[in-house]
């Protein structure tokens, strides 16, 4: 699938977004979630931001399949799904 660029506002951590769109005539509501996963512990290793999200992407909900890992901080990152058709 094609993916297209929208800006969106600065939302809160665990938020859904949905966005209606029309494609060959005919409408598609298209739903994300946005969650904002902080670190363990401060300032944490690479190794230890990996293993993080690998545990919150693997017993995420198989309904959502995950779309973008956004740049992370030294607090958190956020991580974007979409819910699968």
């Amino acid at each position: 699938m094609r993916e297209v660029v929208i800006q969106i506002p600065t939302i809160e951590a665990e938020q859904n977004i949905e966005i209606d769109v029309r494609i060959n005539g005919k409408n598609k509501t298209i739903k994300y979630r946005v969650e904002i996963v902080n670190w363990e512990e401060k300032s944490p290793s690479s190794e230890d931001r990996v293993k993080v999200l690998k545990q919150v992407i693997m017993e995420h909900d198989k309904d959502w399949q995950l779309v973008q890992i956004g740049a992370p901080t030294e607090e958190n990152i956020p991580v974007m799904f979409r819910k699968r058709s």
